[in-house]
């Protein structure tokens, strides 16, 4: 189904997507007729899919502005539309918050939950699942607490582990394990510095996604927002090769989190991360050996 991206959506967060409505991002389609590499469509969660779960759309299949934006808004759609207009539906499961799942302390149950979402993948089309979000509770007013299983490192690990077995049981589907690593609060979390030695990386922010990578090999690792150590957990070779590839075997890929690294200046934050904090705060770098 064609369809025309209209200003005020692809302006939003999680209106990325021109295939599957609502997704949070696709990958440019141009590449499968040039390179033979299908677009990818990424949607959002980890509470179940994050779709549009209604849009209209002319006879031709262009989508008509309106309906719900990112879950968190909803315009009108306009008045006195064409009687041909038609009406889409993509209701998906709510699935319970991560630290609700953990609490069960069923294995079996989480990865249940894993494939209640692969399978809406699968009918919707979506490829990449964006959760599931496996950050240790660090802090109990995290803002993000709620899409995070557990303050401790093996629960969390085991969990995402069944997750990431249920979503990727459905052939073409996968998951992509978040945020890695340390993202320990909301507030300020494009700009915070994590300081953390390797043995506390180690045994308890990255115990977690060591496990899900060896029991469950996801498809992709998400990184970060924040700086560890004075440096972006994007750019860290220690992480995410000396330890995600070279020690635990990730075989998938790596993404940043949406404007990870960019300038950011275009909303109304500091332009580069590395030079507002050098002149704000000191750092100690420290590397995994």
């Amino acid at each position: 189904m064609g369809t025309e991206r209209l200003e005020d959506d692809a302006n939003a967060v999680g209106c990325a997507s021109d295939s599957v409505i609502g997704a949070a991002g696709e990958t440019w389609s141009a590449l499968e007729e040039t390179r033979k590499i299908p677009a990818l469509i990424l949607a959002d969660g980890p509470a179940g899919l994050r779709l549009q779960p209604h849009f209209k759309t002319t006879s031709e299949g262009e989508k008509i502005s309106g309906g719900e934006v990112f879950g968190m808004a909803f315009r009108p759609f306009p008045e006195n539309l064409p009687a041909d207009t038609r009406d889409y539906y993509q209701y998906c499961t709510a699935i319970p918050i991560a630290s609700t799942l953990a609490q069960s302390w069923d294995m079996d149950l989480v990865k249940r939950m894993g494939e209640i979402a692969g399978a809406e993948m699968k009918q919707f089309g979506v490829h990449l699942w964006l959760a599931p979000g496996m950050n240790i509770h660090r802090n109990p007013l995290c803002g993000r607490n709620f899409e995070y299983y557990s303050e401790d490192p093996y629960l969390t690990g085991r969990c995402a582990a069944a997750d990431t077995l249920g979503v990727q049981s459905f052939d073409g589907q996968g998951t992509t394990i978040k945020h890695f690593a340390a993202n320990n609060q909301e507030d300020n979390r494009n700009y915070t510095n994590a300081h953390i030695s390797e043995r506390a990386l180690r045994e308890i922010y990255l115990r977690g996604f060591e496990i899900a990578v060896k029991e469950a090999h996801p498809y992709s690792i998400m990184t970060s927002y924040n700086l560890i150590n004075g440096i972006h957990s994007a750019n860290r070779y220690d992480l995410l090769q000396t330890a995600a590839r070279d020690e635990w075997g990730f075989d998938g890929f790596v993404m940043t989190d949406w404007y990870a690294t960019q300038d950011t200046s275009v909303m109304g934050q500091a332009p580069d991360k590395y030079t507002w904090h050098l002149r704000n705060r000191p750092f100690m770098p420290e590397m995994i050996c």
